[in-house]
């Protein structure tokens, strides 16, 4: 049948079963928006501001195996998203941004709200298309969504000119997708999987290392059964949380630069390193040098070849899909007659428990004059007892809420790890509530990121998003405060946040329910009358300590055994 091109957009998204479309309208996308607006099958989630539309598809997408869809219009529409786009591109979040332009006729001529589209999303996608043509509309849609779900995922624009979404063409949406050159991985080499096994069999002191590939993959239960059918040491990254059980007794914890004594003394001196779905970023491995003085076999499994080898030697490269190479390992594992040598792998557990002693398995000291912020993360963890997703915004309490709150499923955490967007907790958490409308949705931020999309408290009384916000206001940009008392002696240039709204009121002027939490005895009951709230978007501006620091912590250039612990302050 014959449709206009923006009948076409939203038939597509039909096929695809899309059931939200977070946006914000504009001249360029009006066509597209009356066409949503005659159907009931897609429903549109109207945000305060593009960034919000953006980062609310990418915590959908996040909580869920789906993708993402943001809607916005041209010039400005598309510059707000670009952060968005940036945050998803960096984490390889599967998202579909589609987005208005000028009309095909003064493209190229500086029209009112025109922005070159392509070329300032070309570095942080995975690809992007400008349509010219209605006809092309269907296979280019169902060409976007094919790349952003295979593969490595990641986010794909779709510009379409404000004519073409007017033009007629006939639909027919495409059945299968071939594009030229672009191949995804499946199974690994299996010759590679033997070899990596028999590594495995053979190591004295050996660690796995899963990040957020292993979430991506859907990939956690072959991880678990992998490193408890072997009894090895797990760490896992920012992005990995979940994809083994934080409680678990094989857990080392997060790694990196605030990650646990024990994970990253294990990461430093092991003999052989599984990395999955993970790549060696600096963050994590810190200074790349002093990561290679430690002589180590790394077997490195990702589903991205470029990702092989790019900041490490690589001794046994494998490319596939997590979840199918984990498989065949495990079958391999299984059907082993060798199995690892029990005296050897207590003598490297042995070690690893002196570290964990000594890092003190991130103990912190308790007050009972001012909150910790530690302790809120704590007590969150007991209240909704870890089994709430999590979204947190950019700085210390996204560190304390990784450290204090155990995951052990995955996608309950998230957060923004490769760009450090501040802002993003908010929009995420609207879309993690609502593909999981019953789940408990939790935000944990701070007073200086909450403030970058506050505005998406509308949103959530709109859409009626019982979602529970867990400030932690230190007064400060915390981590940045913290960086200037380590390194730049204690001159805290700008990091100081003068002149704070009320958060009580202006939850209350948004529709919500405030409260404002300062004394540690109140915390436990704050969270408890909040969480009984099952309808309610509650705020809970907790007034934490404004001097504490996140530990461990490895300083930027150095090397993951030169960390700093509390107690050497």
């Amino acid at each position: 049948m014959e449709l206009t091109g923006a009948e076409i957009v939203v038939r597509c998204l039909q096929e695809e079963q899309v059931e939200y479309v977070f946006g914000y309208p504009g001249g360029a996308v009006l066509f597209i928006y009356d066409e949503l607006f005659k159907q009931d099958k897609v429903k549109h989630v109207l945000v305060r501001h593009e960034q919000g539309a953006v980062h609310a598809a990418d915590g959908y997408a996040r909580s869920s195996e789906k993708v993402g869809v943001a809607l916005v219009t041209s010039g400005p529409g598309l510059t707000n998203a670009v952060t968005g786009i940036a945050t998803a591109y960096m984490d390889s979040i599967p998202m579909v941004v589609i987005s208005g332009q000028v009309p095909t006729s003064v493209i190229g001529e500086d029209a009112f709200q025109e922005v070159d589209a392509v070329g300032i999303t070309r570095p942080c996608v995975k690809h992007n298309f400008l349509v010219k043509d209605p006809g092309d509309i269907a296979s280019t849609i169902k060409k976007a969504f094919y790349l952003a779900r295979t593969g490595r995922p990641g986010p794909v624009l779709v510009d379409i000119p404000k004519d073409v979404s007017n033009q007629k063409a006939i639909f027919e949406y495409p059945t299968e997708v071939s594009i030229r050159s672009y191949s995804t991985p499946g199974k690994g080499d299996s010759t590679a999987i033997r070899h990596a096994a028999q590594m495995l069999l053979e190591a004295k002191r050996p660690v796995v290392y899963a990040g957020g590939g292993v979430i991506l993959s859907n990939a956690a239960t072959e991880l678990t059964a992998l490193v408890k059918l072997l009894g090895l040491p797990c760490t896992n990254t920012l992005m990995g949380l979940g994809g083994y059980p934080g409680t678990d007794e094989l857990s080392l914890g997060m790694l990196g630069m605030h990650g646990t004594y024990e994970a990253n003394m294990a990461m430093q001196h092991c003999d052989v390193l599984l990395a999955i779905g993970a790549r060696f970023d600096d963050r994590v491995i810190g200074n790349v040098d002093h990561f290679a003085q430690v002589p180590r076999k790394i077997i490195h499994l990702d589903i991205d070849p470029s990702s092989i080898a790019k900041r490490v030697k690589v001794d046994l490269p494998i490319v596939g899909d997590v979840k199918l190479v984990l498989a065949e390992l495990l079958d391999v594992l299984r059907s082993s007659k060798q199995k690892p040598d029990a005296t050897v792998l207590a003598d490297w557990w042995r070690e690893i428990e002196g570290w964990r002693t000594r890092g003190g398995r991130l103990a912190y000291r308790n007050s009972d004059e001012i909150i910790k912020p530690q302790y809120v993360i704590e007590k969150l963890y007991e209240i909704t007892g870890g089994d709430a997703i999590i979204t947190s915004d950019v700085g210390q309490h996204q560190m304390w809420a990784a450290q204090y709150y155990k995951f052990d499923k995955p996608r309950r955490w998230i957060n923004s790890g490769g760009l450090g967007t501040m802002g993003f907790g908010l929009p995420a958490a609207m879309g993690a509530q609502l593909i999981n409308p019953d789940a408990t949705v939790a935000c944990v931020t701070g007073e200086g990121s909450i403030q970058m999309n506050i505005q998406e408290l509308s949103t959530c009384k709109q859409f009626r998003l019982p979602i529970k916000v867990v400030a932690l206001n230190n007064r400060y940009l915390g981590m940045v405060r913290q960086w200037q008392e380590f390194f730049h002696g204690n001159r805290y240039s700008e990091s100081y946040m003068d002149a704070l709204p009320d958060f009580v009121k202006l939850a209350e002027a948004y529709g919500h329910i405030g409260m404002r939490i300062d004394k540690p005895s109140d915390v436990e009951p704050a969270l408890r009358e909040a969480f009984a709230r099952k309808d309610d978007l509650v705020f809970m501006d907790f007034r934490t300590d404004s001097t504490e620091n996140v530990f461990p912590m490895v300083p930027g250039g150095k090397g993951l055994s030169e960390v700093i612990l509390s107690e050497d302050l």
